[in-house]
């Protein structure tokens, strides 16, 4: 049985798996949620191609076992998972830190894997023309990493000079060390305000669950 969770808003629900960040569907109600996120399995089974990883796609819902639900917010319905599972204030040991660096290496990986096959294509629009060209998205991602870097209580140090590649290596390897850094205690639970920080395990979900959502963005809009 694979453990699970499940995010309630008012007009969405998000599925996540609890050991498996970046693997987080969402649907209209909770069976909904849970569909998508079986529907899902082997695409992500695909983002970590290492044979050792030791996933498995699961076949049928009933493999799901829903361990905790959340009561969502404005976030849940506005289309991102924003509050965090009990299980993600556990400590993480060297041996999960490796892990969780593998899996956002994984994810960044297929990201640039989808944006070199959609380079030179057309991206589908939306009913009414919306949905960001490529670069746009990029854009969007790397801001989006700078905000959950924050959330963790690290800073990210970025130039207005930088080309598009530098700026993605540079948000890696903050990533990295603003992950480590957390993993080991040396970041505040509470920031200079008093609000609560994002846990390590909490940042990987996110990060990971963002970077993926635009991977597959990318790979169903591109114009066959």
């Amino acid at each position: 049985m694979l453990s699970v969770y499940l995010e309630i808003g008012q007009k969405r629900v998000f599925a996540g798996a609890i050991e498996w960040p970046g693997w987080c569907r969402s649907g209209r109600d909770e069976v909904a949620a849970l569909q998508v996120l079986l529907d899902y399995g082997e695409r992500y089974k695909q983002i970590l191609k290492q044979p050792n990883t030791g996933f498995i796609a699961p076949t049928k819902s009933s493999d799901f076992n829903v361990v905790e639900r959340l009561e969502g917010n404005a976030t849940t319905d506005f289309g991102a998972p924003g509050a965090i599972p009990d299980a993600d204030s556990r400590p993480v040991d060297d041996k999960e830190f490796q892990r969780f660096l593998s899996i956002l290496s994984a994810c960044w990986q297929a990201f640039d894997a989808a944006s070199k096959a959609a380079a030179g294509k057309e991206l589908q629009k939306g009913p009414r023309g919306g949905g960001r060209e490529l670069e746009g998205i990029a854009r969007h991602v790397l801001d989006a990493q700078a905000g959950y870097l924050s959330s963790l209580g690290w800073k990210l140090k970025r130039s207005s000079d930088e080309d598009l590649r530098e700026v993605f290596d540079r948000t890696r390897q903050a990533v990295v060390e603003g992950l480590e850094a957390s993993a080991r205690g040396e970041i505040p639970a509470k920031g200079p305000r008093g609000g609560p920080r994002w846990t390590p395990r909490y940042f990987v979900r996110r990060s990971a669950w963002h970077v993926l959502d635009h991977v597959w963005e990318i790979q169903d809009r591109i114009v066959k």
